[in-house]
This record gives C-alpha cells, structure tokens and sequence, in this order.
C-alpha cells in the first residue's frame, strides 16, 4: 500500500526564520525558465519560489521585463555573478524543440553542476546525461515522451512508470496528477493528494516547480524525494485554500497565481 505524504511529513520541511537568518540561509533559488512565447511561467515560478519562503531569488531567463514587472524584488540578469544558489528550476514554459545551441550549453552546464535542479517541462530531454542532484517534475505525457526516450516500454500504473523512470535516470520523479506519484531510486514512493481538482488549471506545474526550488534551497542536505513531495503537499495545500474547498465545499474556480498566492496561508497554518 502506498503511503500518503502528509501535512505532518511536511512540517519537517517548513520553517520560521530565526534572529541568525538572513536572505542567503533563508534560501536562494535561481530560474532558468520561460521564453518570448510563454513568459507567464516564468513570472509564475519567480512568484512561487518567492511566496514558498525563499530569501533570495535570481531570474536567468528570457522573461526577465515580465518577472520584474511583477516581482521587482527579484535580482534577474544573464549570469549568476556571485549568487550561490541552493537550487535551480529549469525548463517550466520552453520547448526543447526551439532551443538554440547556447540556450542548451548553459542549461548542461547548470545539470553539470553539484547543486540540486528542478528539471521542468522544455528541459525534461536533458536529465539522462546530468550529473547533478535532480528532481523531474513531468505530467503525464511528458513522462510518455521521456520513457520513449530512454528506451523503457511497458504500460504498468503511473507509480510503477514513475518508479522505473527514477531508477533509470537515478534522480527523483514527480508525476504530476491528480494524485502526484513521487519517486526515488533506493526509497518507497509516496503519493501526494492534498490539492484539490480544481488545481487542473494552466500555470500550475509552472508554480510548483517554484515551491519545490524554495523547499530544496531551504532544506539543504536532506532528501530530495522528501522536500519535492513536501512541496507538492503545500501546493495542493495552497490550492484548497485559494478554491475553497474543504468538508463539505466544493470550492469554485482558480488560476494558477492563485494558488502561489496562497502559499504564505498554508505555510501559515503548518507553523501554527
């Protein structure tokens, strides 16, 4: 029986700052996310990684006029200059089909690297030749395409795909879904079901990979698997909240800013 990642798992990957804390312990996230063509994810992903607790955010993508229209907080340009980052979200809002050659030199050299990366969406064909700590975060059909492309067959349930598929690229998996299967080679996997149907909405997945960044860089050292479920659980969390839905409400509709927004009240309610 699989076993349900919950709020009380989560509590061990939430926390307040203290009087010691500055910017740079609170976490530091840098996105290499969204293109002319679907800005919004990267705006979207800025807005998570931010609202989820980061203490410093850095943009490198091409959506930089977008992020800091909306997030002026956020320090965007090219490089890294002297940023450490404790995690990297990669990939959410581009296609790999329209990537230029220096787009995918940089984004190998960031999956190069000894810091963790949230592998999103545009990014995904990438992960088997990574050496870096990695977190995989498709839907469905993304795992398909991924699956055919590294040569794994088999229909099996999503747990048993999201199982094989981790072990395959030695990385952790998240499938996306209404019940979101996560995954790790050498760990039991766990599913995540705190979010409500509402949550199938556009930009969502773009907001979650954000939370998992923010989780990782403020986790850092602990199991990936267990910050990227812990995410998924306050994103669903966030979600709930956002819709209204809870015993006995059905909720109404929501978009994905929504749910970022959110984030700050269903962290609220674990540190309570």
């Amino acid at each position: 029986m699989l076993r349900e990642w919950t709020g009380s798992d989560t509590m061990a990957f939430v926390h307040a700052p203290g009087p010691d804390d500055d910017k740079y312990s609170r976490g530091v996230v840098a996105l290499r996310t969204g293109s002319a063509q679907y800005p919004g994810a990267a705006v979207l992903g800025v807005e998570a990684a931010w609202r989820a607790g980061a203490g410093f955010v850095r943009y490198l993508g091409g959506a930089a006029d977008a992020v800091l229209a909306r997030r002026p907080e956020t320090v965007a340009g090219p490089e890294l200059g002297r940023t450490r980052p404790g995690a990297w979200v990669i990939g959410s809002g581009t296609d790999a089909g329209a990537r230029s050659e220096s787009e995918t030199a940089a984004l190998r050299e960031v999956l190069s690297g000894a810091v963790p990366v949230v592998v999103d969406a545009g990014a995904l064909d990438l992960a088997a030749d990574a050496s870096a700590p990695l977190v995989l975060t498709p839907h469905a059909g993304e795992l398909s395409r991924l699956r055919e492309d590294l040569g794994l067959t088999g229909s099996g349930s999503a747990v048993d795909q999201a199982v094989q598929t981790a072990e395959r690229v030695g990385a952790t998996v998240l499938l996306k879904g209404s019940r979101t299967v996560v995954a790790s080679p050498g760990e039991a996997p766990v599913i995540v079901s705190s979010g409500p149907a509402w949550l199938a909405t556009a930009g969502t997945g773009d907001v979650l990979a954000g939370v998992i960044g923010a989780v990782i860089a403020a986790n850092p050292g602990r199991p990936l698997a267990r910050a990227a479920a812990s995410a998924a659980w306050l994103h669903g969390r966030a979600a709930a909240i956002a819709s209204g839905t809870g015993v006995g409400r059905v909720g109404h509709p929501i978009v994905a800013l929504d749910v970022a927004e959110m984030l700050p009240s269903a962290i609220a309610e674990l540190l309570a």
